[in-house]
């Protein structure tokens, strides 16, 4: 079997348009670890919206566990690299800088056998629903009805999510503001989604949830944050919008224990969070154990491959931040037909390749 013979990894840093907030946090960038091991004459592509910081660790401790390995051993190199982080702690930028790597693996393998990796994994759909998600608070109401009308209008989708919480939920009622100026431009037939990031008290988040309910919104992401399992339990069984989270998942003790409080309708996971593809569909058996459905969150060309051989998948993060950097560091990036993302079979694995003269613009590291 084909030796792993080199890893190239970098980190692109990419300007947003401008600042862009939520309930609990402001940006102007995004930043993306970038894996390429190569074997036999073919080279896989993973990442991960890291920091930097993720590919110093790939370089300096992960590398070493993946170098010579046989390139169809996927699952013992994902078990070497999780141990080789023991000292460093499991979560955070070492689960990010795993996930970059393992989904290069995944890339490289299906490469290898020249299938896209939806083959590899065994499809269960042909393509996953998707949901329009941006709607920072830092957006115009013009911006925010632009932004609304082109995911309904222009693509097709039937799902949409805008932030509220804004200013840690010190502004409640423009939140409600917003969301029936959403309601207003999709009308009665797309489902309306809110994100508060964590940023209400869990009986102001309950207040909330019953005016949401008047505009009938149907998902209310993390309501509170989403490590206070008991009050995120508690506003779930006091209001009939589906309250979610699980972003923040990096293993699964995460969440199985989310799971176990009853603090989620669907479960979130980041495949490039909760390091990699090996990771990620384990927690859609977490989600199916407790009969919950699990959704991927942002990067919606990772997720892609997978989510279609998850049987318990309710849909896909389509955000906005993600399709510009992906468009603008990638070929390959799909675009969704009907509300519907699927898979390009007619490419090899995850079915991306850099652009390797336009991402150089963008380097930050190593």
């Amino acid at each position: 079997m084909p030796p792993i013979t080199s890893l190239r990894v970098s980190a692109y840093e990419v300007p947003t348009a401008g600042t862009e907030s939520d309930g609990t946090l402001s940006w102007s960038s995004t930043t993306v670890v970038v894996a390429e091991p190569s074997a036999a004459g073919k080279t896989g592509l993973g990442f991960s919206y890291a920091p930097a910081a993720s590919a110093w660790l790939i370089n300096d401790v992960i590398a070493d566990r993946v170098l010579g390995r046989d390139a169809f051993d996927v699952p013992r190199v994902w078990s070497e690299m999780v141990q080789s982080v023991r000292n460093f702690g499991r979560s955070g930028a070492a689960s990010m800088a795993i996930a970059a790597v393992d989904i290069a693996l995944w890339d490289l393998k299906a490469k290898l056998l020249d299938i896209p990796l939806v083959t590899l994994l065994g499809p269960v759909r042909d393509g996953t629903e998707v949901y329009g998600s941006g709607g920072f608070t830092s957006l115009s109401d013009a911006q925010l009805v632009d932004q609304l009308s082109h995911w309904t209008g222009g693509m097709g989708i039937k799902r949409v999510k805008i932030k509220v919480g804004e200013a840690w939920g010190t502004r409640p009622e423009r939140d409600l503001e917003r969301t029936a100026l959403a309601r207003r431009v999709i009308g009665d037939e797309v489902e309306l989604f809110v994100d508060a990031n964590g940023g209400y008290r869990p009986k102001q988040a309950v207040r909330m949830a019953r005016r949401y309910e008047d505009l009938d919104v149907r998902w209310f992401e993390e309501p509170v944050p989403s490590d206070h399992l008991g009050p995120l339990a508690e506003v779930r069984a006091l209001t009939s919008i589906d309250v979610t989270a699980g972003e923040y998942g990096y293993d699964l003790f995460y969440f199985r224990a989310m799971c176990q409080a009853g603090a989620v309708d669907c479960l979130q996971a980041d495949i490039s969070r909760c390091a990699g593809v090996s990771e990620w569909v384990r927690v859609g058996a977490i989600a199916e154990a407790y009969g919950l459905q699990v959704s991927g969150h942002c990067a919606q060309s990772l997720h892609l491959h997978p989510a279609c051989a998850v049987g318990n998948v309710r849909h896909l993060e389509y955000f906005a931040d993600h399709e510009r950097l992906e468009r603008t560091l990638f070929d390959g990036v799909v675009t969704p037909v009907g509300g519907v993302l699927y898979p390009d079979l007619g490419r090899p694995g995850i079915g991306l390749e850099i652009k390797a003269a336009d991402a150089e613009h963008y380097r930050i590291a190593p």
